[in-house]
């Protein structure tokens, strides 16, 4: 089974959430009246205006909290980089890892001499991590053996805000293959529950017009359309 992303749960109406933390810096009437004044075009206005005056601290209001299955630890390793986030994972240290589960790239799998090479280097690293455990080793050391392509689960939280600077990173074609993939996986899922907030989210190329790397990829996406419809990779 390859990747998963389940968005778990979300601030309830996430955009209305925003615009109307935003506009109480600008106003004197209630939360209650804020609430009830703000129309879906209203909304799309301020929520715009936010994101190109730059006025970010309103996004930090709505949370979305995602479920992945599937992803590898050299995945994980740069998805917690981001530390304005939460993170749960699956523990090597108290879950034996009975059954071999590593992600493969895609440059080795289109190689078959490439496959045959990694499949059996990680194959044998898992028997002498179940050899370990058979002589008695605890499983938080016998994990030492396992691959970084090793297969886990994560649960992770991140506010709009952050979802914004993840995805102007990870989504950006200098970005690793895997975290890519799951940056698009993951702004698919919130701009389901929130496509006002996430309208326009992703590398400078597509939010900006322009890319800001000191070593541009030499193939920016030409629209937030092309970015979205980049496929999914099966792994």
């Amino acid at each position: 089974m390859g990747i998963q992303v389940h968005l778990i749960t979300h601030t309830p109406d996430p955009d209305r959430t925003v615009a109307a933390s935003a506009k109480l810096c600008y106003s004197d009437s209630s939360v209650s009246d804020i609430l009830a004044e703000i129309e879906p075009e209203t909304m799309k206005g301020f929520i715009t205006h936010l994101l190109r005056s730059g006025h970010m601290s309103p996004f930090e209001h709505a949370t979305f909290t995602f479920g992945i299955d599937g992803i590898s630890r050299v995945c994980t390793h740069q998805l917690v980089r981001h530390r304005m986030a939460s993170y749960s994972q699956q523990s090597q240290r108290y879950v034996s890892m009975t059954k071999p589960s590593f992600v493969t790239p895609l440059s080795v799998v289109e190689e078959d001499s490439l496959n045959r090479i990694f499949q059996d280097h990680c194959n044998a690293a898992h028997e002498a991590y179940l050899e370990l455990l058979e002589k008695g080793v605890p499983k938080e050391d016998a994990r030492y053996l396992l691959p970084h392509g090793w297969k886990t689960r994560i649960t992770v939280s991140m506010n709009a805000r952050e979802l914004h600077h993840f995805f102007r990173l990870r989504l950006c074609r200098r970005a690793q293959w895997e975290i890519q993939d799951l940056a698009r996986r993951m702004l698919i899922a919130v701009k389901n529950v929130a496509p006002i907030l996430f309208a326009k989210a992703g590398p400078d190329c597509v939010v900006k017009g322009k890319c800001e790397e000191m070593r541009p990829c030499g193939n920016p996406f030409s629209s937030y359309i092309e970015l979205l419809e980049e496929p999914l990779l099966d792994y």
